[in-house]
């Protein structure tokens, strides 16, 4: 593994043309240990990581926005207040980290290692979407702009990763509704599964839901908890 000294990083980083992504593959930040290695403040919006060693680095309130972290080992690494909107983490060595304040709207965490993660009040989409305990409704958009409105009940397994969509692995259809109410239905139909059919007034379940919450396309009932949301899907 190479090393790749901190001055050369933010210089490349100071030096790209606006929109482009920059590369990083099997390097490490300087030999030793990394804390309190400061690269907050630092724009690494659309940058790629992989394979880097990036344990204990200070991140506080920096953007990492649509990069690629793959595979990378992150262990307590600080993330305090930082941009990690849509961001890649799969297989990071993500333990200790610290992700209060932050914004993980949209960021992929699948199979990473989240243990002792630090989160607070402020951290941004990393708490479920949807109640963790009881009954609630929710509401899913399908095939002709039908929309239903479905009772998830209080033994339901529910889930959400860092995006609105919430699943679950059972449901009761309460209404079939046109867009604008006007119309009511018997009937509706997955947009991803066009065999899952949805019927007023009957329960569906999932037999092999998915209970991992990070993985956000997968096995159950993909619902959203406002109308507005679903909508706009």
């Amino acid at each position: 593994m190479q090393e790749l000294k901190l001055s050369d990083l933010k210089e490349k980083l100071e030096n790209r043309k606006s929109g482009e992504r920059l590369v990083f593959r099997e390097v490490q930040l300087e030999k030793g240990d990394l804390s309190g290695t400061d690269l907050s403040n630092t724009d690494f919006t659309l940058c790629s990581f992989d394979g880097v060693m990036l344990n204990n680095v200070d991140f506080r309130y920096s953007s990492v926005e649509n990069a690629l972290f793959d595979g990378c080992s992150m262990h307590g690494a600080n993330f305090e207040n930082a941009n990690m909107r849509t961001a890649s983490f799969r297989f990071c060595d993500m333990s200790d980290c610290n992700i209060k304040g932050a914004n993980l709207y949209g960021a992929v965490l699948e199979n990473a290692d989240l243990t002792n993660i630090q989160s607070d009040e402020a951290t941004q989409w990393f708490r479920l979407r949807c109640p963790e305990t009881g009954a609630f409704l929710g509401y899913k958009k399908c095939i002709n702009d039908r929309m239903v409105q479905l009772l998830i009940p209080a033994d339901a397994l529910r889930t959400s990763a860092t995006l609105p969509s919430c699943r679950c692995n059972k449901a009761k259809v309460l209404t079939i509704k046109s867009f604008d109410f006007k119309k009511n239905y018997d009937e509706a139909w997955s947009l991803v599964d066009e065999n899952f059919e949805y019927k007023r007034g009957e329960w569906v379940e999932v037999k092999d839901f998915n209970e991992d919450r990070w993985m956000d396309s997968t096995t159950g009932i993909h619902f959203w908890m406002t109308r507005e949301e679903a909508e706009a899907y």
